[in-house]
């Protein structure tokens, strides 16, 4: 079973990964495509890929079972080499990996059964260090980073401080966490996710979280989909934010008819993909009231799939 398919930064290669612990990379050209290279070196199954920018080669990220990370480069077309390999990065399944805005240097946040989020870093030196964020005991099933951004400038007019780095985790325990590395201390800090509307939340566990890409200046935009069939929209700052405390203002996008497995932005950030259990991945898109209406479906052809195992992503807690 595929559990993820990632497109790279110009949408030119396509890489799988599966329960047959290999990843496969495709070469993409219009509406062709052809086999580039087939990796091996995990021993379970692969949960989730991610590309890294351009600015640091073809290098590909994966995420899985049993517990590691590992980094590959196209070193020559159809040619790769492993990078870093974290052998027993956690204590557990490894569910999600992303790699973080590229102006941040070369990092990567991965996500565990283990109840943590490690933050690998390249350095100037090549080597790589690893941070753990003790996230939820129940387990993390995604992580996200947010946009690179800039904080509002100086009253004196001088040029505007780079805002921290963000990342946002969904949990087993039905919970949305906020992640900011601290720029005085250097070390990784939990937010407060104080919630608009105590009484709209996930109530199953969260098995993906999305950031948006920067839109409006001062808003931060993020989706969650749960178990529990719902996608919820949380806006905190901007015109549509709760208020200027920092609290996050929710949103049911949609009450689906099956578990919601992946959500993910269009690049523009006004276009949200959801991938649910009954086979489907819609398209839905904001109104100028702040509302949101679906715009296409894209259905799966493949009927007689157990819906126990159609979704795009089977992570194993």
């Amino acid at each position: 079973m595929v559990h993820d398919a990632q497109l790279d930064f110009y949408g030119t290669k396509l890489a799988t990964g599966s329960s047959d612990r290999t990843i496969k990379v495709y070469d993409i050209s219009g509406n062709s495509y052809s086999p580039n290279a087939t990796l091996t070196g995990h021993s379970g199954p692969i949960y989730q890929l991610s590309w890294s920018h351009p600015k640091y080669g073809s290098s590909l990220a994966s995420a899985s079972f049993d517990a590691s990370v590992l980094i590959h480069r196209e070193s020559r077309p159809g040619e790769w080499i492993l990078v870093k390999a974290f052998v027993g990065l956690h204590e557990g399944s490894v569910n999600s990996v992303a790699f973080a805005p590229h102006e941040y240097g070369l990092l990567a946040a991965a996500a565990s059964s283990d109840g943590r989020v490690s933050v690998l870093s390249h350095e100037t030196d090549d080597s790589w260090t690893v941070e753990y964020l003790k996230d939820g005991p129940l387990g993390v099933n995604a992580v996200s980073w947010a946009p690179y951004g800039v904080l509002a400038p100086k009253e004196d007019g001088g040029s505007p401080e780079v805002a921290p780095q963000r990342l946002a985790t969904g949990g087993s325990d039905n919970g949305v966490r906020i992640w900011t590395k601290s720029a005085a201390t250097g070390q990784w800090e939990q937010e407060a996710f104080e919630n608009a509307s105590p009484d709209v939340g996930h109530k199953d566990w969260v098995r993906d979280v999305a950031w948006a890409p920067n839109v409006i200046p001062g808003r931060s935009v993020l989706a969650s989909c749960s178990e529990d069939k719902t996608v919820i929209i949380w806006t905190q700052g901007g015109d549509d934010g709760a208020d200027d405390s920092g609290k996050w203002a929710p949103k049911v996008l949609h009450t689906f008819e099956d578990p919601v497995w992946r959500v993910s932005w269009s690049v523009t950030g006004n276009i949200l993909a959801v991938s649910s259990g009954d086979s489907n991945v819609t398209l839905w898109k904001e109104g100028l009231d702040g509302s949101w209406t679906q715009v296409s479906q894209v259905e799966d052809v493949a009927d007689d799939v157990d819906k126990g195992d159609e979704g795009v992503v089977g992570q194993q807690s």
